[in-house]
């Protein structure tokens, strides 16, 4: 239990910082019904675990010997965060969205698998931070500590939806198009770091 909850605390420790996966759940909880919202969470949730796992079980290595894929990762990763950032900014929210405005599941796969897999700092911290835990536990007790970090990735995401859904309803579309402005700007300044990392390595 108590490597379990470690893994709890590490893994919610993880989660909280303003990152790409938590600003797309939190404006699909502020612009969707609470169905697509609660779906979008446990898709982010299931990329967030197969990422977890990856990097918990050696991904790291991979990328640690080669600068090739660094490289690739953080120059597409950066164009890709550019592009998301562009559409928040951009996108019109209007006061009885109909259906044909809402995003399809293929849609919410998508930019899920993209905010997970095509983020670098997530792969790199992740691989980095549990690369680390999973070199200084003993052998037999490694599963309960990436249990802990499941509990906590399925934890976050519907949390995140529960507050916001509670707690921002009588917000107006107004108000949520400079929420997505805001969300907007935080992703472009974060993408254009990535790309200046690149550059760097360049």
């Amino acid at each position: 239990m108590d490597i379990f909850l470690q893994g709890l605390t590490i893994g919610l420790a993880y989660l909280a910082p303003i990152g790409a996966q938590n600003l797309f759940v939190i404006n699909t909880a502020l612009n969707a019904p609470l169905g697509t919202a609660l779906a979008t969470a446990g898709i982010v949730a299931c990329f967030d675990i197969s990422l977890a796992l990856a990097c918990f079980w050696g991904i790291g290595l991979i990328i640690e010997h080669s600068l090739l894929l660094q490289k690739a990762l953080l120059c597409g990763g950066g164009l890709i965060l550019l592009y998301l950032a562009w559409q928040l900014m951009h996108a019109q929210i209007e006061a009885n969205a109909s259906d044909e405005n809402k995003p399809t599941l293929w849609q919410t796969v998508s930019l899920a698998f993209t905010v997970t897999w095509f983020n670098p700092q997530a792969v790199i911290d992740g691989t980095l931070m549990l690369g680390a835990f999973r070199s200084s536990l003993p052998a037999d007790t490694a599963t309960y500590f990436i249990s802990g970090v499941i509990t906590a990735s399925c934890l976050w995401f519907f949390l995140l939806i529960g507050i916001f859904k509670t707690c921002c309803r009588k917000l107006r579309p107004s108000h949520l198009q400079w929420i997505n402005r805001i969300c907007g700007a935080v992703i472009f300044v974060y993408a254009l770091k990535l790309l200046y990392i690149f550059w760097q390595m360049l």
